[in-house]
């Protein structure tokens, strides 16, 4: 009897012990949203985006986290009787005409497997409730996504929402960097000519080109068949002149140092188009921001040189915003400020390296930075007031001519919305300077236009400013995807600069923020993108890690390849966060990459019948630059957390 009745007590103590687990509410901003992702900007507390009070529809809430898709709040639990409340929605505070086209998707992950969907939400949607027992979940992962809709900046709220915890108390955190390792082997002491094989110049238009050229120094660069009009330094490689008829033409360029030899026949043609390949180079904007001065780009030049980066096709030195001062001069056009007192001194020193100069303006009374524009509200052009929206008269043939005297090679032209009516003032101008001036325009070109920014333009920004982030890389490769059919010899998909490095935006400088894996899937995904390539780190501080991700030969061929098609997504696996990207190439060659969204290691497949592949193939493995093997059916390898592989197929 007194064992039964111990027995009895015993239970009693147990099930009170299981009913008597107090829950405590943790409220989600008051977690450390510091740790929260997102493609721009940083989630707020109890506000949206907006820095405006949380309104859903036409409901307002006191508390949340307003949020930017794509992002993404990750939140360690301890896999106990946990739980999730909350509603979510895109918020109703942004200007009216971009609020009517916004939609997302909130999406809940549990241990990597999807838990909730909101389903595609649309402006004025009403909040949808979430209610999740998360019992035996140890990482939960609150997704905000762009719906692949193709629009930049989507707000989107997380609100009256908390957990209910029984034991130890969620936080949020960030997945930890791997330590760097390099892929792309060393150098060889003997010649390697390297891309681009294919020059465009406009007839009659002075003409420069540094024939890319990697190997060890002193070298013989010689040009057999040159065309009339052009010369060749035989120390550097560096082409210049001026071919006045239209056509195509073919030299054979030869390269000699004591190691050996390397010979590869190079196509200069005469016509309509330039940037016949992408272009490649630096642009100061994301290592000094405003703060760019004469001293900095010429020590930028000096280093693209020195460094040897020059070696492998990377061409335009390029002056972004900052530069300004007022108008003036023989054009009354923009004069530089005290920052750069010698602005055609900083464009021969350039040149002399065998490098091309790029400039910044825009049609706006003033830029970004607040500097003067292309417009103004006065015949002189004289600033009344600073404003970000073109004025009544322009100053655009002015600019172009004084541009020319000093010699630049390029233009980036930055406003937005842009427009039909700038662009094309812009494009006539430039075709009456005398000079092979590439024209690039920012940002974010709408895509009901791309037809005409084609013809128009030589690249156009496809997305907002690119940051050092894993969500702003995914935003980019994912709204750049429907683009692929209007990229092509002399127009190209401009994705933004390469965040690789060390970054300072006009700050202290600091290493990106990307993992390696990522700056891996970025350099090759802008490969594939067929994008121009602008570096935009401070070139005097590369480390080899750096250096080796921005020379890869064969990496480097992908982007420049003479076909000028660029790649598009082919396969997207939702639940596996896979996808597989295909280009075609000259060659009948074709390179995919495979693309591993994940957060963790996993195997991806190259399956022949879902990729139209029909035949055997060699399939090489371009950033370690090694042959695999030959496959017919199937191709399965290894893919690091957000990180790419990058293949080639060859008969």
């Amino acid at each position: 009897m007194k064992l039964l009745l111990m027995y009895f007590w015993i239970a009693v103590l147990v099930i009170a012990s299981c009913t008597d687990k107090t829950t405590r509410k943790v409220w989600l901003d008051d977690l450390d949203l510091s740790k929260v992702e997102q493609s721009a900007g940083v989630a707020m507390k109890n506000k949206s985006m907006w820095n405006t009070p949380l309104i859903i529809a036409n409901d307002t809430f006191s508390r949340g986290v307003g949020t930017h898709a794509l992002g993404v709040i990750k939140i360690q639990l301890d896999g106990k009787d946990n739980k999730f409340f909350a509603k979510v929605g895109i918020d109703a505070s942004a200007p009216a005409k971009e609020f009517s086209k916004a939609s997302v998707e909130f999406i809940i992950y549990g241990d990597g497997k999807v838990l909730w969907k909101s389903g595609i939400m649309k402006a004025n949607d009403k909040a949808k409730p979430i209610s999740e027992n998360l019992n035996g979940v140890k990482i939960i992962s609150l997704t905000i996504d762009n719906a692949n809709d193709g629009i930049v900046g989507d707000r989107a709220d997380w609100v009256d929402a908390y957990f209910e915890v029984v034991d130890k108390l969620p936080f949020t955190f960030q997945r930890e960097h791997e330590k760097k390792y390099i892929l792309t082997p060393e150098t060889h002491k003997a010649p390697s000519i390297n891309h681009p094989y294919i020059v465009g110049s406009h007839p009659s238009n002075p003409l420069l080109f540094l024939v890319p050229v990697s190997g060890e120094r002193p070298m013989k660069i010689v040009a057999e068949n040159l065309p009339k009009g052009l010369q060749i330094d035989e120390n550097t490689g560096k082409i210049w002149g001026v071919i006045n008829k239209q056509g195509e033409y073919f030299t054979k360029i030869i390269a000699t140092n004591r190691f050996g030899s390397d010979q590869k026949l190079f196509k200069i043609i005469v016509g309509e188009n330039i940037a016949l390949t992408p272009p490649m180079g630096w642009n100061s904007w994301n290592a000094f921001g405003a703060s760019v001065t004469q001293q900095k780009v010429m020590q930028a030049a000096k280093a693209m040189h020195e460094s040897g980066l020059s070696q492998y096709g990377y061409s335009y030195i390029n002056i972004d915003d900052g530069w300004q001062g007022k108008r003036g001069g023989k054009y009354n056009a923009i004069m530089p400020n005290e920052k750069f007192p010698d602005m055609k001194a900083l464009v021969d020193y350039i040149h002399s390296l065998g490098l091309k100069a790029g400039i910044y303006s825009s049609p706006w009374v003033t830029t970004y930075a607040g500097y003067v524009g292309g417009s103004a509200d006065n015949a002189n052009g004289t600033i009344l007031e600073k404003q970000r929206e073109c004025g009544q008269f322009k100053f655009h043939n002015q600019d172009v001519k004084q541009w020319a005297e000093w010699g630049f090679d390029y233009l980036k032209y930055d406003w937005n919305p842009n427009d039909i009516e700038h662009t094309s003032d812009m494009t006539d101008a430039l075709k009456l300077s005398g000079r092979n001036i590439v024209y690039s325009i920012s940002n974010a070109a709408p895509f009901e236009n791309a037809t005409d920014w084609a013809k128009l333009t030589n690249a156009w920004r496809t997305t907002g400013d690119i940051q050092d982030t894993w969500l702003s890389i995914l935003n980019i490769i994912s709204l750049n995807d429907k683009w692929h059919s209007y990229a092509g010899a002399g127009h190209w998909n401009d994705p933004d600069m390469l965040v690789v490095g060390k970054l300072g935006w006009g700050g202290e400088f600091q290493e990106t923020d990307l993992s390696p894996n990522e700056q891996y899937l970025h350099v090759t995904q802008w490969s594939m993108f067929a994008a121009p390539l602008f570096i935009g780190c401070d070139l005097s501080q590369l480390d080899d890690f750096t250096y080796k991700l921005l020379t890869n030969t064969e990496v480097i061929a992908i982007n420049q390849d003479s076909l000028g098609i660029q790649g598009y997504r082919l396969v997207k696996d939702f639940e596996k966060q896979t996808e597989i990207w295909k280009k075609p190439l000259s060659n009948n060659e074709i390179a995919f990459s495979l693309v591993n969204l994940l957060d963790k290691d996993q195997e991806i497949s190259l399956n022949w019948d879902e990729c139209s592949l029909h035949d055997e193939y060699l399939i090489r493995d371009l950033w370690k630059q090694k042959n695999i093997g030959k496959f017919n059916r199937t191709f399965k390898t290894r893919v690091p957390l957000h990180g790419a592989v990058l293949i080639k197929l060859s008969n």
